[in-house]
């Protein structure tokens, strides 16, 4: 069943918030009589726009993010970065910084606490890799990296002292630069990501293309990208007496990233909390513990004494990671009907050399289009670099950017609608693994999209559609991202009161999973939102999933479904009497997802763009955004809203604005802070919609919803790239396009009409 459902827009300041609206922190109501049933004449709260819960503490600086909790006798502890690409360090001279007036300790290879260097072997850790391996050995391994630090009672302190170290190294040649001809280029065995195969293949793919009436072949590249949150990674570490370690942290995953730094210093799981109440976003960058935030703990053990740190954005793309640039080439096989007969993706990218991060750059390309011959492969170079990280929809991301503009090649060459062409390629099982699908709602969105967006009006002709000084173009692109679910556990509390307590070890990156998760805990108690008290950000809250991949809000509803629902069954046969010390009920659901049926569960979207470039001085100008999602049920159409309206802006920042310039001689990048490295703002968002179709999907978890996080992200930059081409006449196949690119291409329209 399938209805639209446009996003709706924020209330307005100063309105009152809809029915159900709970207070940031709600208050305890006035003890009320359970009989062990929903109340009489409540609505659902899932489903409903509910305002944010936190909103009010959030607006009024009441919430508390890392480096802002009350820690009595704190310091502070500032990274030296090594100023060569590749080396040893072969002494640090901490003389000068020791004179500096409250330094309290100077931390390199030789001085500082050690860790477990075998500890990315100790079990499946989160993000685990050597570049956590902080102050432990005199190898330089990329520009950037830590070599030393400053601890002293005062941040200016630790700051002046940090300049003053000097530090000297044996240099050793160093490339920083990805390269399709790199004859180290490998194909990695699987994705870390997601257990995709490094190359995957059906049929055969080669004679298919030789033998194929239409074809196309191009290459595509995305650079570098920086996760850029408006919270930089920041944290407290203290340590208590019984060698405890107490960690606020920027943190998209405070249980699994206790596990990861309780293994890399040697402790029991339960002798490391992370308290994460409040996250400024992360976009992927925070689902791990990175370097910064081991020196913290490092050099709180080494003071004895509670340590603080925030990194600059200067500083965060050498510490905590970006996304690797890419580069991808698409061959397309079809009869002239448009029916694909082989598909070719590989995909160049790039890791350092201490860790085998691979990204899943084809994992889409394997699914999305019946095909049957086909092959996806990943190519990985290993640099003198940092490792890269999770960001935004890892992989999916610039991997469906050059599927999809490829899609749009060859639209055009087959003289056939690029709508069209998905369509007819639509699978009827997941082409790679033969499973059926839990749900596809590509075919509905791509139709309900070109109906609302006007397409059946558009002039195919690149180049035909003018107003005044403007060349004004369309294009469309598929989105897809797969649905994730993750073992988590949920506490359920009745208290004797008339209130509820959940407690579940969530992040929330400013998503909305507090109020969502309340909306779920709500309706599974039968209760109002108002009454329910949800507690997350804390290791110690128990297993669950971490913020990232889109499967925090399944995960963690169906945990929180289930407990409360367990809570709601016990107080029913109670008769709805609390004791007085409350009554609780814990749950997991590690058993529900491994008896789950097999099934290829994903997410889909078409995104559709309109595009002016201006012929005078080439600016690039995008009008209009529409995206069409078929993600499940919509928990909070509200919330909802927020991430995939983010996210579709994001993929316009990719398109036209965002790119890491690589400074081949020093080995880092020469655009690190915001001043250089551009990104879309409110200013740059003329008109932008997201639209919802209502996918009923009963064999997900017990909640319907899907992940949306990441769906609005991908699919997004290549119906801006092939927007440009309609507008222009020149295809965009390096991001991001710029201004000069939008000249050439004017310069060869006017050469065309000459001739």
């Amino acid at each position: 069943m399938s209805t639209d459902t446009t996003a709706g827009a924020r209330p307005a300041n100063g309105a009152a918030p809809p029915a159900g609206a709970a207070p940031a922190s709600p208050a305890p109501p006035a003890a009320a009589g359970r009989a062990g049933g929903p109340e009489p004449g409540r609505a659902p709260a899932v489903g409903s726009p509910l305002v944010r819960v936190d909103g009010l503490e959030k607006v009024t600086g009441a919430a508390r993010y890392a480096y802002e909790f009350p820690v009595p006798g704190a310091a502070y502890v500032w990274p030296v970065g090594a100023t060569v690409g590749r080396g040893r360090v072969t002494g640090v001279d901490a003389e000068a910084a020791l004179a500096v007036p409250g330094v309290l300790a100077v931390l390199d290879h030789t001085s500082a606490p050690r860790l477990r260097a075998d500890f990315a072997r100790s079990g499946q850790l989160l993000g685990a890799g050597a570049d956590m391996l902080v102050l432990q050995s005199p190898e330089v391994a990329h520009r950037g990296q830590i070599v030393a630090a400053v601890v002293a009672e005062t941040l200016e302190g630790a700051r002046e002292a940090a300049a003053a170290v000097s530090v000297t190294y044996e240099r050793e040649p160093h490339d920083a630069v990805l390269r399709e001809d790199d004859e180290d280029l490998y194909v990695p065995e699987v994705s870390a990501n997601d257990g995709s195969p490094g190359m995957s293949e059906r049929g055969d793919p080669d004679a298919a293309l030789a033998a194929s009436q239409v074809r196309i072949e191009a290459r595509y590249t995305t650079p570098a990208e920086l996760p850029s949150p408006l919270e930089p990674h920041a944290a407290i570490a203290a340590w208590d007496g019984d060698g405890r370690l107490v960690l606020h942290n920027s943190d998209q995953a405070p249980y699994l990233s206790s596990l990861t730094l309780a293994a890399l210093f040697g402790l029991d799981p339960d002798a490391v909390e992370v308290v994460s109440e409040h996250v400024g976003g992360g976009f992927g960058a925070k689902g791990a513990p990175r370097g910064a935030i081991v020196l913290a703990a490092l050099a709180a053990r080494a003071v004895a004494r509670p340590v603080k740190i925030a990194l600059t954005r200067r500083q965060m793309p050498v510490l905590t990671g970006y996304r690797t640039p890419t580069i991808q080439r698409v061959r397309l096989g079809a009869r002239p009907d448009g029916r694909l007969t082989a598909v070719d993706h590989e995909a160049v990218i790039q890791s350092s050399r201490s860790t085998e991060f691979v990204e899943q750059v084809v994992s889409s390309t394997r699914m999305m289009y019946a095909a049957p011959h086909a092959r996806a492969a990943v190519r990985l170079a290993r640099l003198d670099v940092m490792t890269p990280v999770w960001f935004r929809a890892p992989g999916h991301t610039p991997g469906m950017f050059a599927l999809e503009s490829a899609m749009d090649e060859l639209a055009s060459g087959l003289g056939m609608d690029p709508v069209e062409l998905r369509i007819v390629n639509e699978p009827e099982t997941d082409p790679e693994s033969g499973l059926p699908f839990s749900s596809r709602g590509l075919v509905a969105c791509l139709r309900r999209g070109a109906a609302r967006f006007g397409w059946a009006d558009r002039d195919p002709a690149p180049g035909a559609r003018r107003e005044g000084r403007w060349l004004v173009g369309t294009g469309v692109a598929a989105s897809h991202h797969p649905d994730y679910t993750f073992p988590s556990s949920a506490l359920a509390r009745a208290e004797a009161d008339g209130s509820y307590r959940v407690r579940v070890g969530a992040a929330d990156l400013g998503t909305g999973a507090r109020t969502v998760l309340t909306q779920v805990a709500a309706d599974a108690l039968g209760t109002a939102p108002g009454r329910v008290r949800l507690e997350i950000g804390r290791a110690s809250m128990g297993m669950a999933a971490f913020a990232g991949g889109s499967m925090g809000t399944a995960s963690w509803g169906w945990a929180v479904d289930k407990a409360c629902r367990a809570l709601a069954a016990e107080l029913a046969a109670a008769g709805g009497a609390v004791p007085p010390g409350g009554l609780e009920v814990r749950a997991d659901t590690t058993e529900d997802l491994a008896g789950r049926a097999e099934l290829s569960r994903h997410c889909f979207g078409a995104q559709f763009a309109q595009v002016r470039v201006d012929t005078d001085t080439g600016e690039i100008r995008v009008d209009r955004m529409l995206g069409v999602f078929a993600a499940g049920r919509i928990l909070n159409p509200l919330t909802a809203r927020s991430q995939l309206v983010g996210g579709m802006l994001m993929g316009q920042s990719m398109a036209l604005l965002e790119g890491a310039e690589v400074d081949r001689e020093f080995g880092d990048f020469a655009n690190p802070d915001l001043a250089g490295y551009h990104i879309a703002s409110h200013a740059d968002v003329r008109g932008i919609e997201a639209v919802f179709l209502d996918e009923r999907d009963d064999r997900l978890n017990p909640v319907g919803g899907k992940g949306i996080g990441e769906l609005g992200l991908v699919g997004a930059a290549a119906a801006v790239a092939n927007a440009f081409h309609h507008a222009t006449g020149t295809r965009a196949r390096d991001l991001p396009i710029r201004v000069e690119d939008a000249r050439r291409a004017l310069a060869a329209l006017r050469e065309t009409a000459r001739g």
